[in-house]
């Protein structure tokens, strides 16, 4: 198949014409999932020559063409209809399909529509400055429709002369009309049908599948599918009016019921439905069916009339004047209800912005309007901070409509946003609050940069994706803070040196979009922090507006007409941030942009008496003790991908270079900041001392001083004395000190600190790198960082420090007071919760456990009393720690690696006891952390009837076998509890059976696939179905028949989009795991914790070669694949059944065929069936074709049966000798429910051998499969029987 990865364009594909506007009429018969369609397109010719003009046209039937009113000669390559191979097939055939599809999953598609100029149209050159062509082609850029609304308003005027300033550039021809007819009759992809089914009593409604890659609108009208291809647009849509009219008999079929003249056929010409419909209609009330079904879509509504052909009928005309490609044209059905979000605008924003303000819209489907006003809720004040600060909205107003079962989250057109349900949340839940946000103004944000401003090519798409997230990130910063804001960009830098590794630079990726979705993930991440560091850099050059200042430039180059197409490359940005920034960013691109990897920062400082200079170097060390990176079943997938597509990394600079600030803090606690050059791998620089009073002791505490507020935002000032112990002031009493056991620095410690000249250094103190750095100095140099710095990247810089060093109980005290102080910023003080665990072992005396469980219990129980209080979550802060220290206390561990039985009961108490009568908000995502930190702390200790040789634990009174199941129980209690009150996204639920996956990992409960499959039907909330199906795979039953076929089976029929999508990546998952061996270590551990001894021989050189190779390289961990799975018929069967579905979509199809061929071989063969008994004759008449005929001969004898032929070589195995009832294997097992008698497998896992598979003599009891010699083992006690999940080592 040609690789997805192919660099697209804005200029390309050379078509020989461009696409001026394009009107379409819709006529959708949403029972039937069928539609009819209209479409008028209006071409700018490039040549007098034209003589073909290509389309893109999926899944339809042409009923008519014409180009100026001329019939010409038209072709249609359907992938569709193409997407199947006419005879037996399987999974060895699977690059014939894969050769037919490939050309329509490129990037652009190939054009399936061939329209050939009939002689008679005559495209001759064109007089710019003729009126009469003007006003021609004004007329086709605007609409007749939206013209006459206008009624010669100056914004009309406007329009026009925008409209003829473009067409200036481009009507050099006479323009060229076709007109195409088309009828689908069924919509596989491009659309999505939701409730219409039988059984489905989800509210009916559709809306369009929007992909990030072209091949989605064409299926529903004849257009070019790609972002290149811009154009205004007409669309009209008709549908029914009413629910209760969509669910009824059509009109013409109630005219033949009555034995009246008339067709016979629907309003999309297929027949039948109508009892469907009676049927369907009866799960409705009188009062559902009277709702109005309502049209959203993209670009501003002109009309709505009635067809006066069918009262049942209405339909629906927008106008989209702002040049969009049809891939960001999208509309929605449904009996929504609407809200107008511009309520929510402030009563003097209203009046300051006057007319200039964009009205906000939302849709949701009935019964979920209040959950729209909350999740919606700040959407009016972000399109206004968005127009203020980077000019105006790109079209006239913007609508969010909230539908099920959307692939992604958000779907972006124009001036229309798509949302899944997924998103929506009421007032009583916190949880998702800022990353819903996030997501919604990003939405919004869309409609500038990714709508309205393109990528002129693919590798120009980091500049469209960082400056949305940009957009989105600054408005963010309005609504949580500054602290917020950096604290945020800290987390998400760390993230990006920790995953640039041996990855493409930002400019290679932006070809690999289509690729893998965890491309574009990484994009997502790495461009706005590219974005936020040029912003940092621009703001200190002097211009106080920053990159705020070039967006707006951008954006008003884009209204003008300056950047052609609207697509902005990487050159032009670079160009406008020169040009506003005044400073050279050559350096800057060439290093972040088109080199790949992050610093990795070595300092080291001296302070030098006799000079009163502090000596400082600075070592770039990324280029040093590279590790292979093992290979993880979560990436397994991209990293396969980018194999064969030949992508390799780029290449780490030995040197990246740029201006530094450092900012020390001297004796007198005044900083000194000073900037220097980066530019080798070793820097070495002095930066003069100013300070000449003695050290300010560590300990004194001032008695006047003013304390900031609880998470406040640093804004640089200082104050004119020096804060020492700004914060973390607390517990200092002699009576808390002793409650909370404090430890305090030793003599020595006080000592050196009394010496030292500066409080601490503070490297890149502006935040202008993405890097790891580490400075060499004193513990207590971060310590007074934390405590006295205000800045959130500087307590965190010390947070991460203390992770690092050796547990001790000074590090406890510090982290306490981090954690007691609300006067830190809630990340912060969650940071040091986390930490804390380090130290809560034997090596501080459980200090870190101590305190934790303090804090704990001062927080949120009564005086003296470990009873927890009724929950209050009227504070996030609040909320936000008391998950913190939860999840801190269940990773507490003893030197054996175990959970103390003190954890476990803590944790068992505080989830039985849990009381949330009081509380005004939802407690569900509390208690979703509770049972997970239960259970991992549950896991981290075998059962007490496996404990053998641990009765030396002094710690477990009351650790008992009730105890153990009583917590299982209260576990267990919230999963039945949420199946009667479900909670939000059945949370309890789902984050019950990842409970019982871990207990399953940890031998604690046994392995039951019902306790999972009871989930996996169709009808159960989608959240609970796929967190069931991952469950299930990664417990390794990815290999039992009969899971793997059902798992398959929904893969490819379940009608929900959104569920396949993430089936696909689960599959994918699965192959990893099982690929890196993840399910083959998981079985050495469940044996690992059996009441039983083992003793293994070492591994051969031979075997850790094999071990390495498997998990490191992408070859290696295929071919380990291949012997696992190439031969298990059952996934070869299935496998087949969901690429031939009918259900998926194309691109689907396409990821199923990549990994046929990752675990397949080609076969080009051709099985053909025959009737018997009649003698048939073959023929070859040349070039490949072999004529097949029936003679007048029938056998009357029966035939011999042929011999199984010999096994092939290794290298080859043949499927000749295979049994016919089993593919050579062993009988699979059938899936038994009977967790107390352990089923004996009768075939192991491992992988078969080709001698083993072409024999079908020979007794199967005792044998080897694999080849591989078992280690030596000699077991004690009795031995644990596995259910098939181990195989022999590599």
């Amino acid at each position: 198949m040609p690789s997805l990865s192919e660099p697209t364009s804005a200029d390309t594909p050379v078509l020989g014409f461009s696409v001026s506007h394009q009107k379409v009429e819709l006529d959708i018969d949403l029972p039937n999932r069928s539609l009819k369609a209209r479409t008028e397109i209006t071409i700018n010719p490039h040549s007098e020559d034209l003589q073909l003009i290509r389309l893109n046209c999926r899944q339809s039937s042409i009923t008519r063409v014409t180009v100026n009113g001329k019939p010409p000669q038209p072709r249609i390559f359907d992938p569709y209809s193409r997407a199947r191979l006419p005879w037996k097939a399987g999974v060895h055939q699977y690059h014939m399909l894969q050769q037919k599809v490939g050309e329509h999953l490129k990037n652009p598609p190939a054009e399936e529509l061939e329209i050939w100029v009939p002689k008679t149209v005559k495209i001759t050159a064109l007089d710019p400055s003729s009126e009469e062509a003007q006003s021609a082609l004004v007329a086709k850029s605007l609409g007749e429709s939206k013209r006459e609304s206008l009624d010669g308003s100056s914004s009309a005027a406007d329009l026009t002369q925008s409209a003829k300033a473009g067409i200036d550039q481009i009507a050099r021809f006479t323009p060229v009309t076709i007109v195409i007819d088309t009828v689908v009759k069924h919509i596989r992809d491009g659309m999505h049908f939701v409730g219409w089914e039988e059984g489905d009593l989800r509210y009916p409604h559709a809306f369009t599948l929007i992909s990030p890659s072209p091949g989605s609108a064409c299926c529903l009208f004849p257009c070019i599918d790609g972002h290149a291809t811009r154009c205004t647009w007409e669309i009209s849509i008709k549908c029914q009016k009413t629910l209760g009219d969509a669910l009824s008999p059509p009109v013409m079929d109630r005219i033949q019921m009555d034995g009246s003249n008339g067709s016979s056929t629907g309003a999309n010409g297929i027949h039948g439905g109508a009892t469907n419909r009676d049927d369907r209609g009866c799960s409705f009330s009188d009062e559902d069916k009277a709702l109005d079904l309502t049209v959203v879509c993209t670009g501003d509504t002109t009309d709505e009339i009635l067809d006066p052909r069918d009262p049942t009928k209405k339909t629906t005309s927008f106008i989209c004047t702002t040049p969009i490609s049809a891939q960001h044209v999208g509309f929605a059905i449904g009996p929504f209800e609407h809200a107008d979000l511009a309520e929510f605008r402030e009563s003097e924003e209203e009046e300051r912005l006057g007319q200039n303000a964009v009205p906000v819209h939302g849709y949701c489907l009935p019964g979920r309007l209040e959950e729209l006003r909350n999740t919606c809720l700040p959407m009016a004040k972000a399109i206004d901070f968005f127009t203020e600060k980077y000019g105006s909205y790109p079209f006239s107003d913007y609508k969010l409509c909230f539908v099920d079962d959307v692939p992604r989250d958000v779907l972006d057109t124009g001036s229309l946003s798509i949302c899944s349900n997924r998103l929506l949340f009421p007032e009583d839940i916190i949880e998702p609050l800022d990353r819903v946000t996030r997501q919604l103004v990003h939405a919004l944000a869309a409609q500038w940069m990714g709508i309205n401003i393109i990528p002129k090519t693919d590798s120009d798409a980091w500049v469209v994706v960082g400056i949305a997230y940009f957009m989105t990130d600054s408005f963010t910063r309005v609504l949580s803070g500054n602290n917020a804001y950096r604290y945020n960009q800290k987390r998400a830098a760390d993230r990006v040196v920790e995953l640039d590794v041996d990855r493409p630079s930002l400019v290679d990726t932006g070809s690999l979009i289509a690729l893998d979705p965890l491309e574009l993930e990484f994009m997502e991440l790495k461009a706005p922090l590219i974005m936020f560091i040029l912003d940092r850099r621009v703001t200190k050059a002097g211009n106080s507006t920053g990159l705020s200042r070039i967006i707006y430039r951008i954006c008003l180059n884009a209204k003008v007409g300056d950047l052609a197409n609207g697509a902005i490359d990487s050159q032009s940005f670079i160009r406008v941030s020169e040009k506003l920034g005044h400073l050279k960013l050559d350096t800057f691109f060439t290093q972040w942009v088109e080199g790949a990897g992050c610093p990795k920062f070595r300092v080291t400082q001296r302070f030098n008496k006799k000079k009163l200079v502090v000596e400082m170097m600075v070592q770039q060390v990324q280029s040093e003790n590279v590790k292979d990176r093992d290979l993880e079943s979560a990436t397994f997938m991209r990293d396969v991908k980018e194999e064969q597509n030949a992508v390799y990394a780029g290449t780490t600079q030995p040197a990246f270079a740029g201006p530094m600030t450092i900012r020390i803090h001297e004796a007198d606690g005044t900083p000194y900041e000073h900037i220097v050059e980066i530019k080798d791998m070793k820097t070495t620089f002095e930066i003069p001392y100013n300070t000449k009073y003695k050290r300010l002791k560590r300990n004194r505490r001032p008695k006047d001083k003013t304390m900031p507020t609880a998470g406040a935002d640093y804004d640089g000032a200082g104050a004119d004395e020096p804060l020492i112990n700004c914060l973390g002031d607390v517990l200092n009493t002699e009576e808390e000190e002793t409650a909370w056991r404090m430890a305090h620095w030793s003599k020595e410690d006080e000592d050196k600190m009394n010496q030292e000249s500066y409080e601490w250094i503070r490297m890149d103190a502006d935040f202008e790198w993405i890097c790891k750095m580490t400075v060499q100095m004193p513990a207590y140099m971060f310590v007074s960082q934390l405590r006295q710095d205000r800045d959130v990247v500087a307590q965190l810089e010390s947070i991460q420090f203390m992770a690092l060093v050796n547990p001790h109980e000074l590090v406890s005290t510090e982290l306490v007071r981090t954690v007691m102080d609300e006067r830190y910023f809630h990340g912060i003080r969650t940071a040091a919760a986390d930490v804390l665990t380090r130290n809560a072992g034997n090596e501080t005396n459980w200090a870190g456990k101590f305190h934790l469980e303090k804090v704990f219990q001062h927080f949120y129980c009564y005086d003296d009393s470990q009873m927890t209080k009724s929950n209050d979550f009227s504070s996030r802060t609040s909320f936000y720690i008391q998950c913190a220290i939860v999840n801190a206390i269940a990773k507490i561990r003893d030197p054996a690696g175990k959970s103390p039985f003190s954890v476990r009961n803590f944790l068992y108490e505080k989830l039985k006891f849990n009381d949330n009568s009081n509380n005004e908000f939802s407690d569900c995502h509390y208690l979703a952390t509770l049972m997970r930190a239960l259970t991992e702390a549950i896991a981290a200790r075998p059962p007490p009837r496996a404990q053998v040789f641990d009765d030396f634990d002094h710690d477990d009174g009351g650790d008992d076998e009730h105890f153990h199941t009583t917590c299982l129980e209260e576990i267990d209690r919230y999963r039945r509890m949420d199946e009667w009150i479900p909670s939000y996204h059945n949370i309890l639920s789902t984050t019950a059976l990842d409970c019982t996956r871990i207990l399953i990992h940890s031998s604690v409960v046994p392995n039951r696939p019902a306790d999972f499959l009871q989930y996996t039907a169709e009808g159960t909330s989608d959240h609970l179905r796929l967190s069931a199906f991952s469950n299930l795979l990664a417990l390794g039953l990815a290999k039992n028949p009969a899971i793997l076929r059902w798992f398959l089976f929904v893969l490819g029929n379940d009608p929900s989009p959104y569920i396949r999508e993430h089936l696909i990546r689960i599959l994918g998952r699965t192959l990893g795991a099982i690929a890196i061996g993840e399910h083959t270590e998981a079985a050495k551990s469940q044996e690992s914790q059996v009441d039983s001894l083992i003793i293994e021989q070492e591994a051969s050189t031979t075997a850790r070669a094999a071990y390495l190779a498997r998990k490191q390289t992408v070859l290696g961990a295929l071919n380990a694949l291949k012997d696992e799975l190439s031969l298990n018929q059952t996934l070869k069967t299935e496998l087949w059944n969901a690429i031939t579905s009918t259900t998926i979509s194309l691109h689907q199809m396409g990821e199923l065929l990549e990994i046929c061929d990752l675990l397949y071989t080609p076969e080009t063969t051709m099985v053909l069936a025959f009737k018997y008994p009649r003698y048939w004759s073959c023929r070859h008449l040349s070039r490949g074709k072999l004529l097949f005929t029936a003679n007048g001969r029938i056998r009357t004898t029966p035939m011999a049966k042929p011999r199984p032929l010999l096994a092939a070589p290794a290298t080859q195995p043949s499927l000749m000798g295979i049994k016919k009832e089993h593919g050579g294997q062993m009988a699979p097992p059938k899936l038994i429910f009977k967790p107390k008698k352990p089923v004996v497998p009768t075939q192991g896992t491992g992988s078969v051998s080709p001698g083993a598979a072409g024999s079908s003599g020979g007794s199967r009891e005792g044998s080897v499969e694999g080849g591989s010699r078992p280690k030596l083992k000699l077991m004690f006690g009795k031995s644990k029987i596995g259910g098939g999940q181990g195989s022999p080592t590599p």
